[in-house]
C-alpha cells in the first residue's frame, strides 16, 4: 500500500477557514457503516447542492481530490481555490486524461471523489448513475465507498422550489447528515449495486431524522395552528368551509369527550370523507388514541372480524349515516357526531381562542399529548381482503409522519394547493394522502363522500380550483365519460394508484383533458406511498439537459428515504436491481406488523425489510417497473405465467374494453402441472375460437387457458380492484 503524501499547509489553512464559515450556518452529523479504508479510496456520493464538496471534505479526515467539470475548474474566481484543494479537472473532450489522473491519484494512496450522477439533482431524487466510476475503480484496483448526503435538499444551494440560491433557508443552523457506507471491492462495483447501497444509506439517514420520532397529534396541532386563518376543509355535500383553526379547536374539544367516554385504546370510525370524518380522526389522535376507520362496504363477517381483532368497543359515526348501514355490526357504544358536537359548542369556542393565543407546543401539552410517538401505534387500517381474511395493518407515528414528509417532498406543492378528498378513509391512500397530508402540510382539502359520483367531483374540482387529484384507473375512466375538459383545468397533478394504469387509458385521458396521468405505487403496509412518477423539472437554460422524473410504464422513482432489494421469489437470494424478482422495501413508512398476528407478520417482515408480494425491477435511471403481483401469477410446468398479460390478450381477442370488467384469469390446483388457468367471464364465448386467436397472436401454448366459466359478474372490491379470493373460489367451485 502506497502511503499518501501529507496535506500541505495551504490546504490545512483553507480547510480551517472553510470549516469556520460552514459552522456558522450548518450542523454536520457524520455516520459510518464501517471503518474508512486506508490508502486509495474512490468516494461516490449523491449530488444535491453546490456545497456538497464542502460537506464531504469537512466530514472526511483526509484530503479529497474532487473530479470537477473543466468549465467550473477554469472560472477565474474558483480556479485558485480548486487548485489549492487539489481538484482534478474533467472534460468530455479529454475524459481519458481525467480518468488517468484519477487512477494515478488512487494508486498513490489518495482519496478521490466522483459524483456518479454527473450533475445536480433538480428533483431531490437519485439520478442515473454514470458508468465512468466502474472503469476508474477497476483500473486503480481500489475500493469504492458510497456516500449519502442527507437533508441538503431544501437548502438555498439546492434546486428545491424550482430555483438555486434565491430563497430563504428553512432553518438555521441547517442540519446535514453525511453517511459513509461499507466499501465495495473494485471488481464488484457496478451501477446497480451502487444504487442499492446509496438507497440503503439514504434510508438510514432518513430514519435518523429527529422529526421521525414526533407524535402525529403534535404535528397535526403544529400544521393546523400554523395555517389557522386559512380554509382547511371544504365539505362538498353542503358547501360549508372550516378554517384550520376551527378544525383544530373542534378536534381538541371532541378529544376531551373521547378521553372521558372511551377508556379503550382504539376507537372505530364509520364515516365517509367530509367534515365529520376529519374532525373524528383528528380528535381520536388528539386524545392519544388509535382511530380504526372501518370499511363499511365490506360484508358483515369481515367487519365483525375487524372489530374483534382491533378490540373496538366505541364507534364514532353520524345518525344519517348509521341509518343507511342496515346490517352493520355496531360496537357496544356508538357516539353520534351530530348529537355530540352541538353540546361541545362552548368548548370549541374556548379552544378556538386558545388556538389563536397559544403556540402549538403549549396547545399539545394542554391536550395531554406525549412528546414522542415514534414506533407507537398511530392508526389501524384493515386490508381489503383481496386474497385472504382482513388483516389489521398497524401504522405508527413514524410511518405516517415519514410518508407524509416523503410525499410532500416529492410533490412540492405550494400554499395555494388543494386536494380532492373523495377516497374512503378506511383505504390507506384516502387516510394518508387525502386526510393527514393536508392537515400536516397546510393543504386545503375539498371533501366528498364518494369517488363514484364523477359529475359532482368534477364540479367541485372546477369550483374550488383543486390542484391534486388522487384516484384509481377505475375511477378515472368515469371522468372520460362524464367530465368536461374545462372542469379539470385547474389540476396540476393527477396521480393514480391501487391498480395498474393501462396505457390506453392514460393516453385517452391526456388527449381529452390535456393532463398527463402519473402512475404511482403503494401498499397499505407502506403507509401507502412507495413511488410515483412526477412532472419533469423545468429547463432553466436552453442547453441544460432535462432530468426525467417520469417514465412510461413505470411507477416512478422510490420516495426519499426508501431502500429496495430484488430477490429470487423462491430462494430469497439477492439479485441485481436491474433483474426481475420479488421486490423488498425498507423505510420509515414500512408498517410495524399485523395486529396480534405474529405469524403473518413474520411472513412479510424480516429485519425491517418488507416482502411486497410484487415482482419488480429497476431501470438504470432508477424507475421502478412492477411486473405483477405474485398472487397474479401461476406456476405451470415450472414456468411463471402472468394473469394480467393473459387478460390483456383476451380482451384484445374478444374486442372488449377494459372498463367493462368482463373477465378475470386465475389459477387452480392441477395435479399434473401444479396449476391450471381458468377464465371467468360475463360473456358467452367460443373457447376453441378464442384459444386459436391467442395462439395466432403469439401467446405461448402454456399460457393459453383451457377452461372458460361464465359468471353473472366479476367480483370486485370497493376500491375497484379484483376480489382475487372470491374469483379463485368461483373458479374452484366450477
Amino acid at each position: 500500500m502506497v502511503a499518501p503524501a501529507p496535506e500541505s499547509l495551504t490546504f490545512r489553512f483553507l480547510r480551517s477557514l472553510v470549516g469556520w464559515l460552514v459552522d456558522r450556518f450548518y450542523r454536520i452529523n457524520v455516520l459510518h457503516q464501517a471503518p474508512l479504508p486506508e490508502g486509495g479510496v474512490l468516494l461516490l456520493p449523491n449530488h444535491l447542492t453546490w456545497v456538497d464538496a464542502l460537506m464531504l471534505q469537512l466530514s472526511y479526515p483526509r484530503q479529497i481530490r474532487f473530479l470537477v467539470d473543466d468549465a467550473i475548474y477554469r472560472r477565474p474566481l474558483l480556479n485558485p481555490i480548486l487548485r489549492m484543494a487539489g481538484a482534478l479537472p474533467v472534460s468530455p473532450k479529454r475524459a481519458t486524461g481525467a480518468v488517468r489522473a484519477a487512477v494515478d491519484a488512487l494508486r498513490r494512496g489518495e482519496v478521490v471523489c466522483l459524483f456518479p450522477e454527473g450533475e445536480l439533482s433538480r428533483s431531490g431524487m437519485l439520478l442515473r448513475l454514470r458508468r465512468g466510476f466502474e472503469l476508474i475503480a477497476r483500473e486503480a484496483g481500489t475500493p469504492v465507498v458510497p456516500v449519502w448526503l442527507d437533508q441538503l435538499w431544501g437548502s438555498i444551494f439546492s434546486f428545491a422550489d424550482g430555483k438555486f440560491f434565491f430563497k430563504w433557508p428553512r432553518q438555521l443552523p441547517y442540519p446535514v447528515t453525511v453517511a459513509f457506507g461499507e466499501p465495495i471491492s473494485a471488481d464488484k462495483a457496478d451501477v446497480a449495486l451502487l444504487r442499492e447501497r446509496l438507497l440503503e444509506l439514504g434510508e438510514r439517514c432518513y430514519q435518523s431524522r429527529p422529526e421521525m420520532r414526533r407524535h402525529l397529534g403534535r404535528e397535526a396541532v403544529r400544521g393546523l395552528r400554523r395555517t389557522r386563518h386559512a380554509v382547511a376543509l371544504v365539505d362538498g355535500m353542503d358547501g360549508s368551509e372550516l378554517k384550520a383553526g376551527t378544525l383544530l379547536a373542534a378536534g381538541l374539544a371532541l378529544s376531551r369527550e373521547i378521553r372521558r367516554r372511551c377508556p379503550g385504546g382504539r376507537i372505530g370510525i364509520v364515516l365517509p370523507p367530509g367534515k365529520g370524518a376529519a374532525i373524528a380522526n383528528l380528535a381520536v389522535v388528539l386524545a392519544n388514541k388509535v382511530p380504526v376507520n372501518l370499511n363499511f362496504t365490506a360484508g358483515r363477517e369481515s367487519l365483525e372480524a375487524a372489530t374483534r381483532i382491533a378490540q373496538v368497543e366505541h364507534t364514532i359515526t353520524a345518525t344519517a349515516f348509521q341509518s343507511r348501514l342496515v346490517d352493520f355490526p355496531w360496537s357496544r357504544e356508538v357516539l353520534l357526531l351530530d348529537e355530540l358536537m352541538p353540546s361541545l359548542k362552548r368548548s370549541v369556542v374556548g379552544w378556538r381562542l386558545l388556538v389563536e393565543l397559544l403556540p402549538a407546543g403549549i396547545l399539545s401539552d394542554l391536550a395531554g399529548l406525549p412528546t414522542t410517538g415514534d414506533q407507537a401505534e398511530a392508526i389501524v387500517l384493515f386490508t381489503s381482503g383481496s386474497s385472504g381474511d382482513p388483516k389489521g395493518v398497524v401504522l405508527s407515528h413514524r410511518n405516517l409522519l415519514g410518508n407524509v414528509s416523503q410525499f410532500a417532498m416529492m410533490l412540492g406543492l405550494g400554499p395555494d394547493a388543494a386536494v380532492l378528498g373523495c377516497l374512503p378513509i378506511f383505504h390507506s391512500f384516502g387516510s394518508t394522502v387525502t386526510l393527514w397530508y393536508p392537515i400536516l402540510e397546510g393543504i386545503r382539502m375539498v371533501c366528498y363522500p364518494s369517488p363514484l359520483d364523477i359529475p359532482k367531483n368534477a364540479e367541485l374540482i372546477a369550483k374550488h380550483r383543486v390542484t391534486l387529484l388522487c384516484s384509481t384507473p377505475t375511477f378515472l375512466r368515469g371522468y372520460l365519460r362524464k367530465a368536461e375538459p374545462e372542469q379539470l383545468s385547474s389540476l396540476q397533478l393527477i396521480v393514480t394508484g391501487a391498480e395498474r394504469l393501462p396505457m390506453e387509458l392514460a393516453d385517452a385521458f391526456e388527449a381529452r383533458f390535456g393532463k398527463p396521468v402519473l402512475q404511482g405505487y403503494g401498499l397499505t403496509e407502506t403507509s401507502p406511498v412507495v413511488s410515483v412518477n412526477l412532472p419533469d423539472p423545468l429547463r432553466l437554460k436552453p442547453h441544460y439537459s432535462i432530468q426525467p422524473s417520469s417514465r412510461r410504464g413505470s411507477v416512478g422513482k422510490l420516495a426519499p428515504g426508501m431502500a429496495a432489494q430484488v430477490r429470487d421469489p423462491e430462494t430469497d437470494e439477492k439479485l441485481s436491481l436491474h433483474a426481475t424478482g420479488m421486490l423488498w422495501l425498507k423505510g420509515p413508512n414500512i408498517f410495524e406488523g399485523y395486529l396480534d398476528d405474529p405469524k403473518r407478520t413474520a411472513e412479510v417482515l424480516r429485519e425491517q425489510w418488507l416482502k411486497t408480494g410484487d415482482l419488480g425491477r429497476f431501470d438504470e435511471d432508477g424507475f421502478l417497473f412492477i411486473e405483477g403481483r405474485l398472487s397474479r401469477f401461476s406456476k405451470i410446468g415450472g414456468e411463471m405465467v402472468p394473469h394480467e398479460t393473459i387478460e390483456t390478450r383476451l380482451l384484445e381477442a374478444l374486442g372488449i374494453a377494459p372498463e367493462e370488467k368482463a373477465l378475470a384469469v386465475t389459477g387452480v390446483p392441477d395435479a399434473a402441472k401444479g396449476e391450471s388457468l381458468v377464465v371467468l367471464t360475463t360473456r358467452e364465448v367460443d373457447s376453441q375460437e378464442i384459444r386459436t386467436k391467442l395462439g395466432v397472436a403469439g401467446l405461448p401454448n402454456l399460457w393459453i387457458p383451457r377452461r372458460f366459466v361464465q359468471v353473472p359478474e366479476i367480483p370486485h372490491l370497493a376500491t375497484g380492484k379484483l376480489d382475487l379470493r372470491r374469483i379463485r373460489e368461483l373458479a374452484e367451485q366450477s
